[in-house]
């Protein structure tokens, strides 16, 4: 370690004393394969469910079989290590089968969002270079329309029936396609061949962001990063987990890096029945918990505020989900209160991004709640602050400047991008492009992502804050918040806003709540009242497309 860092605020890990006290401060990266964790989770729980899903449950002993007879296919049909193979399917059954079988042959699973357009898919196509892709049977027309412009074999093609109560519905693979259905009644191979695997070098997952940027960027995730965050993440749980007894509600999607690791790994890790949703669809959600009476929900802010206004939330059941987590963006702190009021349990807040894994922070259970806060880093996890102009300097205790994160978690570097690889990891340091600081007990708080900061009259404007204003208004459900060219200020304040249903708020009521609540030039200069705000696939508000359309207005 450099010497200047023993004098670092940051090198002295405040935060280590805030742990719970079944937390560790430090842990061995793993060495072991992603598959490891179905084999071992099988050894253990062969006979528990492991996922139940539109009137169907399969064991863990039974999805072991499914995952090594297309295993076995896949090495036929010629995949082998470090082939990439794309996953291109909602929640459901299959998807956690063609992990796992990717997985053990050494490939490399790429995820691919199921709504996406030809142009998406055929861009995520020829980056990684993928040969085969496994997709649910209504999207096959938007792969095989761009099959003849990529590296692309074999495209496998699945539906939802497959693995309902009435498998016997299921309609015939489409044209051109293989059936993955009857890929996986070939007979298993006793010993596939033997994949030698350097789990901190050999990529497991190929994780494309959302390109915010322009163009999405391939995140190179090996096996080591994402076991390690599966350790992470059950050590931070200590006691709280019950191994083969839990039961994970997944909405959020596991193509998504969150529902991949802390949905689909770690639900496999801790043994536990996973019951995936393959959309968002509220009534869908609270007849699954009446239903299922799960123990865990993952989730995003968007889907918590959704719930909190479903005319049933109170009486499906809320008391036997014993652990609330949330991530992908911030969480209002009048939200979380509501939340917790109403079941009972604790909203764990959490902070991660596709380079990490994606976990680095969580709240611990034990320790002083602080509003706002993102928690604590995950053990074997450093954390700095370094100054917003030239990344280099280490900014006080409590000043805001780039979040920098280096531990076992984060990622090999971007997928053929050796310049944007040396912009984001220096020296080991992931630079985030998140705004933060961290107070003197070492917990940490997301202010605002560089890129969305408003700068109005010179004064740094963070939508974060505004917006929080906005959610504690009765009348307002979601509200988003950009930055708009202003020929005098340089730069305006724009919300927008969705109201709740049977409520009613003028602009005025709205700017009257902000000016009791915020300095003058933090007050939105225009308000926009929407029916809808535009989302992604795991429910992330796009404030880029909003700021798009606004750029088109002030063009034209």
């Amino acid at each position: 370690m450099d010497p200047a860092e023993n004098e670092s605020p940051y090198a002295k890990k405040p935060w280590l004393k805030h742990y719970d006290y079944w937390s560790p401060r430090e842990i061995n990266p793993s060495r072991q394969q992603l598959y490891q964790i179905l084999q071992i989770a099988t050894v253990n729980f062969r006979e528990r469910p492991a996922v139940a899903f539109m009137g169907m449950q399969l064991t863990f002993g039974e999805v072991k079989s499914e995952v090594d007879r297309l295993a076995t296919s896949l090495h036929r049909m010629g995949i082998t290590k470090g082939d990439r193979v794309g996953i291109m399917l909602p929640n459901c059954p299959q998807y956690l089968i063609s992990f796992f079988a990717i997985s053990r042959l050494g490939a490399i699973v790429t995820n691919i969002n199921p709504i996406y357009t030809p142009r998406e898919v055929e861009m995520v196509a020829k980056d990684s270079g993928m040969r085969a892709v496994i997709v649910m049977d209504l999207m096959t027309p938007v792969v095989l329309s761009i099959k003849d412009k990529t590296a692309i074999e074999y495209v496998i093609s699945t539906s939802l029936q497959e693995y309902s109560g009435s498998p016997e519905t299921a309609p015939p693979a489409p044209e051109n396609t293989l059936s993955f259905k009857v890929l996986i009644n070939e007979p298993a191979e006793v010993s596939l061949p033997r994949v030698l695997i350097d789990a901190e070098k050999d990529v497991a997952v190929l994780q494309y962001t959302g390109g915010t940027t322009g163009v999405p960027k391939g995140a190179m995730l090996t096996h080591s990063n994402l076991y390690t965050n599966c350790l992470q993440s059950f050590l931070w749980g200590g006691p709280l987990t019950r191994q083969g007894e839990e039961r994970y509600l997944m909405v959020i999607p596991y193509f998504h890096i969150y529902g991949q690791t802390v949905g689909l790994l770690l639900g496999t890790w801790n043994g536990a029945m996973q019951i995936p949703i393959p959309r968002f669809d509220p009534d869908l959600l609270i007849q699954a918990i009446r239903q299922y009476k799960p123990t865990f929900f993952p989730s995003v802010p968007t889907l918590y505020i959704s719930m909190l206004n479903h005319p049933e939330i109170k009486n499906c059941g809320l008391e036997h989900i014993k652990r609330f987590n949330s991530g992908s963006a911030p969480l209002p702190v009048e939200v979380i209160e509501k939340f917790e009021q109403m079941s009972g349990a604790m909203l764990y807040e959490g902070y991660g991004l596709t380079e990490a894994s994606p976990t680095t922070h969580s709240t611990a259970t034990m320790a002083k709640r602080k509003p706002g806060s993102i928690g604590l880093p995950f053990p074997s996890t450093e954390c700095k602050i370094v100054d917003l102009e030239t990344g280099t300097t280490e900014v006080p205790v409590g000043q805001e400047g780039e979040l920098c994160i280096r531990g076992p978690q984060i990622m090999k570097g971007y997928w053929n991008r050796p310049e944007e690889t040396a912009i984001a990891l220096r020296d080991g340091w992931l630079y985030t492009g998140d705004v933060s600081r961290m107070d003197e007990d070492g917990f940490f708080y997301i202010v605002q992502r560089k890129k969305d900061m408003i700068i109005v009259s010179g004064f740094n404007v963070y939508p974060n804050e505004v917006e929080d204003v906005l959610f504690t208004h009765p009348a307002v459900l979601e509200a988003v918040v950009i930055g708009v060219p202003d020929e005098y200020r340089g730069e305006a304040v724009k919300a927008f806003i969705v109201l709740k249903a049977g409520t009613v708020a003028t602009e005025d009521d709205i700017l009257e709540h902000c000016r009791a609540n915020l300095a003058k030039y933090k007050i939105p200069s225009f308000i926009e009242f929407m029916d809808d705000l535009p989302k992604s696939a795991v429910g992330k508000i796009l404030r880029r497309e909003l700021r798009d359309v606004e750029s088109k207005k002030n063009k034209s």
